[in-house]
This record gives C-alpha cells, sequence and structure tokens, in this order.
C-alpha cells in the first residue's frame, strides 16, 4: 500500500521544516512538496497530486480560507487546517476543509513535534479516506416541521466527529424553536467549542451555546459539549434535565466522548429521546447509541453516500443501534416524526 502523499502549505520555514521531518518519520506518509503561499501550493497541487494538503490560516499573497474557496470547485482535495484559536477555521471547513488542528500555544520544538505525531498525523490519515464530493453545503427548506407532542421530557442528542461541524449545522438551521433541548457532542479542541456555539447561534433559530454544569436542557436550546478534557453527562435533577461537565480520561480515544453522553441518556431519558449519529472516524457513540436504543430512544445514524466519513455511523448501524439510516438532508424530517411518535 503505498503511502498518503501530502503537501504542507506554511509559510513559517522553521514550522515547515518540522513537519516535513515529522511526517515523514511515518512510513504512512510521503511529503511530496512543500509551498510557502498559495501560488506556490497551486503548482505544486498541478505537479505533484497530493493525496491530502495541510494548511495554515494565515499566508502571504492571499489568506488559507480565499484559497480554499478558489481550489475546491476546481480541484478538490482532502485539506487538513493547522490554525490558531480563532474562529477562521470554522470560514475554513464551509470552504471545504475537512479537519483542522489547533497548533500548539508554546512553541517549544518537543511541544510542536509530540502536536505532529499524536494530532495531525492522525488528522491526515483520516483526510485521506474522507468523501470531498460530501463536504458542501445542504441546501434545504426551512419552516416545513411541526411538533405534535410537546413536553420537558423529551430530549434530542447528537454525536460526530469528521465534518461533524457542516454536518450539525445543516441539522440546527432546520429546527425550529418547538424542538425539545438538544445535547451534543462534536469531537473538538478546547477553546474552539465556544466560537463554534457562537457563530450556531447567529445562524440557526434555535438557541445554541456551549455547555456548563448546571445548565438546563430546555426546548428550542442546543447544548454542546466544550472541548478539552471534560465529558457531559445528562442528569435529571428535580425532574429537569441539566447536564454535568467532568474532567476524565479520553473514552474511545476522545473527551469529550459521545459514547459518555449516549450512555447518560439511556438511563436518564430512557425512551424520552432520539439519539443521532453523524459523520465521522472511528467507533465512538456507536455503543452508546445502542443502549439508547435498548433504552426505548429512537435512532438515527447518516447514511453513507452523505457522510464525509462513515466510520461512527457504520460502526453504529453494524450494532445494531440505528434504527433508521437517513440521508444528512432527511435527518431533521425523520427527527419531527419521531418526536411525534413518542
Amino acid at each position: 500500500m503505498r503511502p498518503i502523499r501530502v503537501l504542507i502549505v506554511e509559510d513559517s520555514i522553521v514550522f515547515r521544516e518540522l513537519l516535513v521531518q515529522n511526517l515523514n518519520k511515518d512510513p504512512a506518509i510521503q511529503v511530496v512538496a512543500t509551498a510557502k503561499d498559495p501560488f506556490e501550493a497551486r503548482d505544486a497541487i498541478l505537479e505533484y497530486k497530493p493525496d491530502v494538503m495541510t494548511l495554515d490560516v494565515e499566508l502571504p499573497r492571499m489568506s488559507g480560507i480565499e484559497f480554499l474557496r478558489k481550489l475546491m470547485p476546481q480541484y478538490p482535495l482532502p485539506v487538513v487546517v493547522i490554525s490558531s484559536l480563532s474562529d477562521k477555521v470554522f470560514d475554513a471547513l464551509n470552504a471545504g476543509a475537512v479537519d483542522f488542528v489547533a497548533k500548539p500555544a508554546v512553541k517549544s520544538r518537543p511541544q510542536l513535534e509530540d502536536f505532529i505525531r499524536n494530532e495531525l498525523l492522525v488528522k491526515i490519515k483520516i483526510a485521506s479516506t474522507a468523501r470531498i464530493s460530501n463536504i458542501k453545503k445542504t441546501v434545504m427548506m426551512q419552516g416545513q416541521h411541526q411538533l405534535a407532542v410537546k413536553g420537558n421530557n423529551l430530549l434530542v442528542a447528537i454525536g460526530a466527529s469528521t465534518g461533524g461541524t457542516e454536518a450539525i449545522f445543516a441539522v440546527a438551521k432546520e429546527l425550529g424553536t418547538d424542538i425539545p433541548g438538544i445535547v451534543v457532542v462534536q469531537h473538538m479542541p478546547a477553546g474552539f467549542t465556544e466560537m463554534y456555539a457562537k457563530r450556531l447561534n447567529d445562524q440557526c433559530r434555535i438557541q445554541v451555546k456551549e455547555a456548563k454544569t448546571g445548565d438546563r436542557v430546555m426546548p428550542g436550546t442546543m447544548l454542546i459539549a466544550p472541548g478539552g478534557d471534560m465529558h457531559m453527562h445528562l442528569v435529571k435533577v428535580n425532574g429537569v434535565y441539566q447536564v454535568e461537565c467532568k474532567h476524565g480520561p479520553k473514552v474511545n480515544g476522545h473527551c469529550p466522548s459521545v459514547d459518555v453522553l449516549f450512555d447518560s441518556v439511556a438511563k436518564v431519558a430512557g425512551s424520552d429521546a432520539v439519539g443521532i449519529i453523524l459523520t465521522g472516524m472511528g467507533g465512538d457513540g456507536a455503543k452508546g447509541l445502542l443502549a439508547m436504543r435498548q433504552a426505548g430512544a429512537r435512532t438515527i445514524g447518516q447514511d453513507e453516500s452523505t457522510c464525509v466519513v462513515y466510520g461512527m455511523p457504520k460502526v453504529a448501524y453494524d450494532l445494531g443501534a440505528v434504527e433508521y439510516q437517513e440521508k444528512l438532508s432527511d435527518i431533521p424530517n425523520r427527527t419531527y416524526a419521531l418526536l411525534n411518535k413518542i
């Protein structure tokens, strides 16, 4: 099996060389070219035909985001963005990037090498399997859903990873303020979940916020688990759903973990919940979704044809955790239909 051919686009010569040295240590990776700006990157893409490109957001002569917007319609390519803490990464994802990694704040060589080996390498390997044709805006009609059954006991739980930021948005923008409270785990580094929640809040009819312990799960509101080293659990206090965000070790390689959230939903909400598992690599959330279904919850998995990475939904489907497998555009309708049957 040939190695994954990688193009590195980075204006810092020191960091660029560090990327080359460390990525090439992995036999599954071959850095075929480097570029310091989008113009050099364009020429390198045409000459070397890389499998994956890593891209800094801040570049000379043209921003990484503008480059993505020009590149993707003409030359679709799996792109992993490397970014400092900035909401520009979501513009990059919207422009067609598969995923992003947060550049370490401290620039010591050992920390940077650890970041490259343990974070960037993983993202590159995942990106090499991504379905680029599914990285696009999903156009759906708003206002076509109506909730017949109302009550504070109903709940929606969503889990996603690679490709999930845009998939969650595609679902969230279709939901009205009558939707029961929603709890979400999207694999994301610390700091970015708050910016992501604010971005969704500005673009959707429902209210969206980064969760904190004690937040009530209210109708028309989406709570997104904070990225970093805390898991989000559903609890019930005086008959009202709340969330707890507690420090803990990684589960399935992730913190927060979809499985941790779904397991708590199975125990606390039982048959009063709808569970949704969206695009992502690996199997996080599959066992938790199965626990939800076994507890009487209704469950939905995103289908292969619309996933950026058909990993988590596939594992869940193979376990028997998925009751309905749907295209991304059909998930809002299915969610309302199942809520109306609870």
